[in-house]
């Protein structure tokens, strides 16, 4: 049984280098970012509303909030 186990593995590593050869280039890529097309609207409040769902933007005088957890509003990144 130990030829047959031994047949399995060198098969198996040889689909792996032949799967990682084909599909992946040496080089990494760790600048990731989104393009959009269109413009985003965001709501203008004259101050942060009471209720919010997480992942809501609006902006508030000029400045732009997230809701981060349930009704909570964070100014989002570093804004004067």
């Amino acid at each position: 049984m130990d030829p047959e186990i031994q047949k399995i593995k060198d098969d198996l590593q040889a689909l792996t280098n032949e799967f990682y050869r084909n599909n992946f280039s040496a080089r990494q890529d760790f600048y990731k970012f989104s393009d959009f097309k269109t413009g985003l609207k965001v709501p203008n409040y004259s101050a942060t509303p009471a209720t919010g769902e997480v992942g809501e933007l609006i902006q508030v005088s000029g400045k732009l909030y997230v809701c981060s957890a349930a009704n909570t509003w964070t100014v989002a990144g570093s804004q004067s």
